[in-house]
């Protein structure tokens, strides 16, 4: 879990994508049990209903599932959702953007793929 939470995004939000990037960085694996809402609520010295409004969140978009009286689980296709919400907010927060101030500075799309493949080598 992360030690701080930010000030600027809700903390339902924050605990919510704390499990996603664990799912993704392999820390939860599918049928592995995460934290509950009051260990989430205890480590980060929150509310147990905030902590719950996040993991709720993600039994609603079916990446984790609830065994009653037990805990909350990674579902079968948990990755598979997340990378696909991840990569729509991507493109909409980072490519299209870069496209339209592109298009405005006369950047041609063949110029923005050279620099795009360059990128990756400069920063080696």
């Amino acid at each position: 879990m992360d030690e701080k939470l930010r000030d600027d995004i809700p903390i339902f939000q924050q605990i919510a994508e704390t499990i996603e990037s664990g799912i993704l960085e392999g820390s939860y694996s599918i049928g592995d049990r995460v934290p509950s809402t009051n260990e989430f609520a205890k480590f980060y010295q929150i509310n147990p209903a905030t902590a719950a409004k996040g993991i709720n969140q993600l039994v609603e978009q079916e990446i984790l599932f609830k065994k009653r009286g037990i805990g909350m689980f990674v579902g079968d296709n948990a990755r598979n959702i997340i990378l696909s919400k991840r990569k729509e907010r991507f493109y909409h927060d980072y490519v299209v953007p870069l496209r339209t101030e592109a298009a405005r500075l006369g950047i041609s799309e063949d110029e923005l793929n050279d620099w795009i493949r360059k990128g990756d080598r400069d920063e080696n």
